[in-house]
């Protein structure tokens, strides 16, 4: 005996964002960089085949958390060999340095990240100062 239910209907594509949804999300995509790499990536990922707007400025702001992310990284590395080398030189007045820079670097994160979406809010496009482009 054989089953006889139908087969299950394949998925539909999602529908096209209209152009408030794709100026809000392509915001969003921007502002999102404050919590870091993975608002923009999710944005990015949903809705890139929805809109065009989104598509562009979630790249784009991705793109941006990428960068941040390694500039991010390479300074924690770069500032633990210094402050060890600090350490054992008895240089200990000097280490509260490399935890301003650290916070300068993400405070400019979050200012690049609110002028993209304030841009893109107002209807224009924002590119990052300095992005180098890893998804294309």
């Amino acid at each position: 005996m054989t089953d006889q239910t139908p087969p299950a209907a394949a998925p539909q594509p999602a529908a096209p964002l209209t152009a408030a949804e794709d100026k809000q999300w392509a915001m969003f995509a921007h502002f999102g960089g404050i919590l870091w790499i993975l608002p923009s990536l999710i944005i990015f990922l949903v809705f890139k085949d929805r809109g065009t707007l989104t598509k562009q400025e979630s790249k784009e702001a991705l793109n941006w958390q990428i960068t941040f992310l390694i500039i991010y990284i390479a300074w924690a590395i770069i500032s633990a060999i210094l402050t060890s080398v600090f350490i054992v030189s008895g240089l200990w007045g000097i280490l509260w340095i490399f935890t301003l820079i650290g916070w300068l670097i993400y405070l400019a994160n979050v200012a690049f990240s609110i002028m993209g979406g304030i841009k893109v809010n107002g209807g224009g496009s924002y590119r990052y100062p300095v992005n180098f482009r890893f998804i294309k």
